[in-house]
């Protein structure tokens, strides 16, 4: 089989299992020649086990207007967010705490997202966690 020619490649962020063809998915899938209707269905077909989650997406469209994705791991706040059951983060995180974890907890979270992490292991990945959730106003202990 040839080697197909990239057209474009762009990222997504939505609901995993829920996703609508309206906007702001819908219109950004058509500025770049990809079919909502047929996206949407094997998206949400892809993350159904991450039902409601926001989940990251990569697609790449190719000149003969098909497409392929990779799914890729929520956002590192969103993650955080849902494991101190906050709201959103600390608008001013130095000043105002909007939760605590343990450095195990980073670990654990970590472990959920090392795949899409630039880091080779565990430890480092931890720390990548735990200093994204100290700029979101979450103390990190440990």
């Amino acid at each position: 089989m040839a080697k197909k020619e990239i057209t474009v490649q762009f990222k997504i962020l939505a609901p995993g299992g829920t996703a609508t063809p309206a906007p702001p998915i819908g219109p950004a899938l058509g500025q770049h020649g990809v079919n909502p209707g047929q996206f949407i269905q094997q998206f949400n077909a892809a993350t159904a086990a991450l039902k409601g989650k926001m989940v990251g997406c990569l697609i790449t469209v190719y000149k003969d207007r098909t497409f392929s994705f990779e799914i890729k791991s929520s956002p590192a706040s969103t993650i955080l967010k849902d494991a101190v059951k906050a709201e959103k983060g600390s608008g001013e995180p130095n000043k105002n705490k909007i939760g605590k974890l343990t450095m195990a907890d980073c670990k654990r979270l970590a472990k959920e997202k090392i795949k899409d992490l630039n880091s080779f292991d565990e430890d480092a990945a931890a720390r990548i966690m735990a200093g994204t959730a100290r700029s979101m106003g979450i103390t990190v202990e440990g």
